[in-house]
């Protein structure tokens, strides 16, 4: 009976592990945290912004495991999802970058002339989206 609790624990933080660094490689490949630095010249910090990235994830599921309480919880949602959000959004926008979709996009539908303001309506639309969806469940 010990023995395989004992296995199915070491076999679900493996797979965990596998998972999870695959994410942050994938993450990193991206250029995300690479294009962040470049952007912000301290491109001599790249390292910490990487491992700051990889510890975020780790506290953050330890928190989510061990429902850790976060002192003033309510008042630091609305940021941690801004921040989240905005994460969230410039990984999926590398994501496309990378994968030319929204060049091809622009082309085939002739939209040339208003990309910014095409932009700007997906990010207003994401963060009323999420402002709904936070308001609609607080």
């Amino acid at each position: 009976m010990w023995a395989e609790q004992i296995i199915l624990a070491v076999i679900g933080l493996s797979s965990g592990a596998v998972v999870a660094g695959g994410l942050f490689a994938f993450l990193i490949e991206l250029g995300v945290i690479a294009d962040f630095a470049d952007r912000t010249h301290t491109a001599d910090h790249l390292l910490l912004y990487e491992d700051a990235a990889a510890l975020g994830g780790i506290v953050g599921n330890l928190f989510f495991l061990f429902h850790v309480p976060v002192p003033f919880g309510r008042w630091l949602l609305p940021l941690f999802g801004l921040l989240a959000g905005m994460f969230v959004g410039c990984w999926s926008m590398a994501l496309a970058e990378i994968l030319n979709v929204l060049p091809i996009f622009v082309r085939r539908l002739k939209i040339v002339r208003y990309i910014s303001a095409f932009i700007l309506s997906m990010a207003l639309g994401r963060g009323v989206g999420a402002v709904l969806y936070f308001f609609k469940n607080w």
